[in-house]
């Protein structure tokens, strides 16, 4: 267990990648108490120069010696690193928090968002595990109305931004829509199909039942975060020609009934969500509009009239900070 000291020694790895970048911007803004910051990357961005607090900071090339004295490393360096890497930095008496998904269903590691279980922060073991962006997002709206009403089932679809797959998926959007516009060919390397004035019904591999893992992910981590596997969840993830913040579409199925009403008073007093629900007026979350900010935006909350105890809700929210870097900040402090 990490000491509490008034200044901590803090890594990112992978400090270079688009989540990376946004967990140093986060500990600046947050006012982490850094008494030193290194950052570590591949050999290919050693040496490059990165600013915190206004000095440049530079990046190392990430090796098993790094992590002694080090207290808290913020990982985003995909999961084979984080599987080779993070026991080294636990061994060394590191606490690691990981963005992959290389430890998030592991039993002996909890999987946290602080506005819904930091409880499970207390049986840590060195590594902690960062949820899936889209699943962060959503549970942050479902624990209230959990709570209150307990949820029977979701059904969720998700609308994910581009920069979920990271930089170069956000120049190949980019680039794809000058050509377009330019009457260019299009030429998809990220996606397996053009992103640009596109939906893709496809994020991560497929699996043999037809769901995607990134659907997956959202039914298991859900679980494991709401501390209730009773929870159903069905999930249908679609990448969609925005740069930056995912929205999703829910569905909820509840034991009680709750109104629309009583979900809006419940929603209005919960960490971490803003209420933004007034359709009539063109009130309802936009992922423009949650991009840079570090609230899940939750509105169009409304009644299912198709069963007994459903609700409907709209909500979005920047997957680069709350959905990873933010995220991992909070739980760090």
């Amino acid at each position: 267990m990490l000491k509490k000291k008034d200044k901590y020694i803090v890594a990112v790895v992978g400090a270079t990648g688009a989540v990376g970048k946004e967990m140093v911007t986060v500990l600046e803004e947050r006012n982490f108490p850094v008494e030193k910051l290194r950052l570590f990357a591949s050999e290919r961005s050693e040496g490059k120069i990165i600013n915190f607090h206004q000095r440049g900071v530079t990046v190392e090339i990430l090796t098993e010696k790094v992590f002694d004295g080090i207290d808290i490393a913020l990982f985003s360096a995909g999961g084979d690193r984080s599987l080779q890497y993070a026991p080294i930095a636990a061994k060394a008496g590191c606490v690691v928090i990981d963005n992959s998904s290389a430890w998030r269903m592991d039993p002996a590691t909890p999987l946290v968002v602080p506005e819904v279980n930091p409880q499970d922060l207390k049986w840590h073991k060195g590594i902690i595990a960062n949820p899936n962006c889209s699943t962060i997002q959503m549970v942050v709206a479902l624990k209230p109305i959990h709570d209150a009403a307990k949820i029977k089932r979701v059904v969720v679809t998700t609308f994910q931004s581009v920069s979920g797959t990271g930089s170069k998926a956000m120049d190949e959007l980019f680039h794809q829509t000058a050509d377009i516009l330019n009457f260019r060919d299009v030429k998809p390397v990220v996606y397996p199909h053009q992103i640009a004035f596109n939906c893709l019904p496809q994020i991560d591999k497929f699996m043999d039942d037809g769901y995607t893992k990134e659907e997956i992910k959202m039914v298991n981590e859900t679980k494991k975060i709401m501390n209730d596997d009773s929870i159903r969840v069905t999930a249908t993830t679609v990448r969609v020609p925005v740069f930056r913040a995912h929205s999703e579409s829910i569905n909820i199925e509840t034991e009680k009934k709750i109104t629309a009403n009583e979900v809006r008073a419940l929603l209005s007093k919960a960490p971490g969500i803003i209420v933004y629900d007034a359709p009539e007026k063109g009130v309802y979350p936009l992922p423009v509009f949650a991009a840079g900010k570090d609230e899940v935006y939750v509105g169009r909350i409304r009644e299912d009239h198709t069963i007994d105890n459903g609700i409907n809700m709209w909500i979005a929210a920047d997957n680069l900070r709350k959905g990873a870097a933010l995220n991992a900040v909070q739980i760090a402090e």
